[in-house]
């Protein structure tokens, strides 16, 4: 396996995305609270969370663009309360700060310094982290996200063009995620290589198979250790 690069998801695959989503929801609740009470009586994190559900049912063309979808949301919320773009915009801001504030498997942090000194890394990923906010950003060449592609993991494209900007052909990008469909599946049919970081010991269900399974990215520095041999891309 001749890897030149390595690409990796982030939600799931660098922290847990599950407890950000409720911290999130708990913050732009306790904020409509106390800056729009009427919208959070109307509208508690139950009932705002279904809000959301049927607003990405209606609009499967924002299915790629959950910051577009979470905006909708709100505007909808609003619409009630005479509440303009301003207050759809503040409230936003409190999802986008919360929604970064995440804590990293412990084995993150070491894991991305020690392939980072043998390949470039890039992300890949259909949510909205931002990298830079997080802290991350200095372990990577640069971020690729569906929101600002217009299209979302699992489909070819959204790899493609990450193979593009690192100039290399897929078969020598490894892609490494959790989601079987969205990363295994999507990179593989993409070309690229892939690694199932698969962190809670689950089975495998699709056809298409990982050419490498991991229980965290330690395991994975250590095999990118042992069997290959690193030919970084230059500096940019």
């Amino acid at each position: 396996m001749h890897i030149r690069a390595i690409s990796l998801d982030l939600d799931d695959t660098l922290w847990p995305i599950g407890p950000v989503i409720e911290r999130v929801e708990r913050s732009v609740d306790d904020w409509l609270r106390a800056n729009c009470p009427e919208v959070a009586a109307a509208w508690p994190i139950e009932s705002m969370r279904a809000l959301r559900d049927e607003v990405a049912s209606e609009h499967p063309e924002l299915a790629h663009d959950f910051g577009a979808q979470r905006r909708l949301t709100l505007r909808r919320a609003f619409a009630p309360f005479k509440l303009g773009d301003d207050w759809i915009e503040r409230t936003y801001a409190i999802y986008v700060r919360v929604r970064n504030e995440v804590e990293c498997y412990a084995d993150t942090s070491a894991a991305l310094t020690r392939m980072a000194a043998r390949f470039p890394l890039i992300s890949i990923s259909n949510g909205t982290a931002e990298l830079d906010r997080i802290g991350l950003h200095g372990h990577f060449r640069f971020s690729v996200s569906a929101g600002e592609m217009g299209v979302a993991k699992p489909a070819a494209d959204i790899f493609h063009h990450a193979c593009e900007r690192l100039g290399l052909a897929p078969e020598h990008v490894l892609h490494v995620g959790d989601d079987p469909l969205a990363d295994v599946v999507g990179a593989r049919d993409a070309g690229m290589r892939t690694v199932w970081l698969n962190r809670q010991a689950a089975a495998w269900s699709h056809e298409v198979k990982p050419d490498l399974e991991m229980a965290d990215l330690n395991a994975l520095a250590n095999w990118l250790d042992l069997h290959s041999i690193p030919n970084p891309l230059p500096s940019t």
